[in-house]
């Protein structure tokens, strides 16, 4: 299978008609001003020249903002400059990121003509109430009704989805992960909420009215919810935010994050927490208590069964007294592992006896 490149190219608050209560679109994507189309084609340009795989897969993705919603011959002449790397063979497709409600066939038959290949949808939330009070001026029949249309003309369907919004709870998390695997699509985005500065949540976490999750919180519900999308073989394109030079440690200079479950790695937190769970889950299933183990992975499970910072193997030897050897074989497939007991401690099951 060719490796997929993408090259983001951010339109910050271009087209987005309100202001969330989480979104500040110029921190978020790094991006200070609004682009032309002579920045498209740069930047399609740069990732072109430094792109080492030349026969690698590569897709042009508009993210930030709404891109629907920009005045229409502002769309036509992004997309046009981005069509012609694909009328040349440099590129293979498009994507894009919009709002649930700024979706229509007349939208969808222009995004067609332009070769765009996958739509994005903004969708946080699935509770009505939830996206009411994070001012998203949308409904979850909005995006049921645009998912529904993407899918029909033929586009590759993504769900976007937050985690920690003001007065949604864990259960409310996993009933929106559930209402978005019945749309179908084909890959997810989950994105803890971070207060960010100069937002409204930034003013009520100031004040009190909001409280973020913690990075363990926001890893244990993140957790529930991948097992969920991973179980209908919807692909987890990204977990937390992408870092940039402001979206970082809020004890950095020149962070924009304020507060919340931030940090650097969070995705592998996620997936090295359901590794040390299976292995968890494996070694209680055993008669025997262990002392060393060897695990078994293919080479691209080995750092998340490891931990982050060597974490998994420290906190096995804390709470279990366990050794654990990890190994790698690229005949296991991803995901997959094979357990083997090295060592137990020989006295526990005569204590049993």
């Amino acid at each position: 299978m060719k490796r997929q490149y993408i090259i983001p190219i951010f339109v910050p608050h271009l087209g987005c008609p309100n202001d969330c209560v989480f979104c500040n679109q110029k921190s978020i994507s790094g991006e200070q001003r609004m682009i032309t189309k002579e920045d498209v084609k740069k930047t399609i340009d740069f990732y072109l020249d430094n792109i080492r795989d030349k026969e690698s897969k590569k897709e042009v993705a508009f993210f930030g903002g709404s891109f629907t919603g920009i005045e229409i011959e502002k769309q036509a002449e992004f997309l046009q400059t981005a069509y012609e790397y694909i009328k040349q063979g440099k590129i293979d497709s498009i994507r894009i990121s919009t709002r649930p409600d700024y979706i229509d066939k007349k939208i969808l038959k222009m995004l067609k003509k332009y070769k765009v290949e996958t739509i994005e949808l903004g969708v946080q939330s699935a509770n009505d109430y939830i996206l009411k009070q994070s001012q998203r001026g949308h409904t979850f029949e909005d995006v049921k009704k645009a998912s529904k249309l993407i899918r029909w003309y033929g586009f590759k369907l993504g769900h976007q989805m937050m985690v920690g919004l003001p007065e949604s709870t864990r259960l409310d998390e996993i009933n929106t992960a559930r209402e978005l695997i019945k749309l179908k699509p084909k890959m997810v985005r989950i994105y803890p909420v971070l207060v960010i500065k100069n937002t409204k949540l930034e003013k009520d976490y100031m004040n009190e009215k909001y409280k973020p999750l913690t990075v363990v919180q926001a890893v244990e519900i993140c957790k529930e919810l991948v097992v969920m999308f991973k179980k209908k073989g919807i692909d987890i394109i990204r977990i937390g935010l992408q870092n940039t030079d402001t979206i970082t440690d809020p004890k950095q200079s020149g962070s924009e994050v304020v507060a919340g479950p931030y940090h650097p790695a969070f995705r592998q937190l996620v997936e090295s927490g359901l590794w040390y769970d299976t292995i968890v889950t494996k070694i209680k299933q055993l008669n025997v208590k262990v002392k060393k183990v060897e695990i078994i992975v293919n080479p691209q499970d080995a750092n998340n069964v490891i931990g982050h910072k060597r974490e998994n193997i420290e906190k096995l030897k804390d709470m279990y007294s366990l050794d654990l050897i990890v190994k790698q074989d690229e005949n296991i497939k991803p995901g997959k592992s094979e357990l083997n007991v090295l060592e137990t401690y020989p006295e526990f099951l005569e204590e049993h006896n």
